[in-house]
């Protein structure tokens, strides 16, 4: 789980709005060792003061709109989970579709992890390796503390090894 502090003010007074685990956190039944948690978001912009409202609480799409964000944890299990016999692709979509509104839908239909969304985003390698593919064919190696800053391009992650790998991203919507 994730631990969240978040600050606010209270009288004119930095306070601690929240010091909790992050709720909006699912693991995947479909594929085991995936999960994903949505720490933060914010439509048009942030606004101050923090109003101490969780915004990720209910959200309708992990996607931001054009200045919105989000902030997104994820754990990828290694890669042999999804090529295991048995796995269920179907499952794993229908899955997606529940858990990741709005992202879901612009993961290419075969099933190859390949996607594009219409933000800027700022990925944190914070545990583990994962490797970064390009449409061209292009591949990056990446370990904890590399940073990815991927410009709205057609990618997938992989994990080619046996253990999980965590990595943070920080999605800001773009206008296209």
């Amino acid at each position: 789980m994730v631990r969240r502090i978040v600050t606010g003010e209270r009288n004119g007074k930095s306070v601690v709005v929240f010091d909790s685990q992050v709720e909006n956190t699912h693991d995947y039944a479909s594929v085991p060792g995936f999960r994903t948690t949505l720490a933060w978001a914010s439509e048009l912009g942030p606004t101050l003061p923090f109003d101490g409202r969780d915004p990720a609480a209910g959200i309708q799409s992990m996607l931001p709109a054009p200045n919105g964000t989000r902030v997104i944890v994820v754990q990828f299990p290694p890669d042999s989970v999804m090529a295991a016999p048995g796995f269920d692709g179907a499952a794993t979509g229908a899955e997606y579709a529940a858990f990741l509104p709005g992202l879901a839908e612009t993961f290419d239909a075969d099933g190859s992890g390949f996607h594009r969304t219409a933000t800027v985003d700022y990925d944190v390698i914070l545990s583990g390796e994962l490797w970064l593919e390009l449409d061209d064919g292009e591949v990056r190696h990446l370990k904890a503390g590399d940073v990815v800053i991927q410009n709205g391009t057609r990618h997938a992650w992989r994990n080619r090894t046996e253990t999980p790998a965590v990595m943070l991203s920080v999605l800001i919507g773009a206008a296209i």
